[in-house]
């Protein structure tokens, strides 16, 4: 079979889980959720997943013994979804937008 480890996935996956729970979505102690910068954070987020990816496939074309094929695969899918999430968003704050200025003054 493989070399993945299914038990260091999945402890990943939950450690993932517990750091996605904790994290307010919307900082209440100062009352300056600003919107644009939050927004900004994620999508620089979401780029240097991507980079991460970029970087671990091309070192596992290049042939480098600590990168496996395993962990590539995982950093691709992370940077897929993460830049689906990032569209979705994307077209709902269009649609939005769109709704907003089509409203009568």
């Amino acid at each position: 079979m493989s070399d993945i480890n299914v038990n260091q996935v999945l402890a990943q996956m939950r450690a993932m889980s517990i750091e996605a729970g904790t994290k307010p979505a919307v900082d209440n102690g100062s009352g300056s959720g600003d919107f644009a910068a939050m927004l900004k954070e994620s999508i620089d987020a979401v780029n240097q997943t991507q980079k991460t990816a970029g970087n671990l496939s091309a070192a596992f074309e290049t042939g480098q013994s600590d990168v496996s094929l395993a962990e590539v695969m995982i950093a691709s899918q992370k940077a897929s979804v993460s830049f689906q999430a990032m569209l979705q968003v994307r077209n709902k704050l269009v649609d939005a937008y769109k709704d907003v200025m089509s409203m009568p003054m």
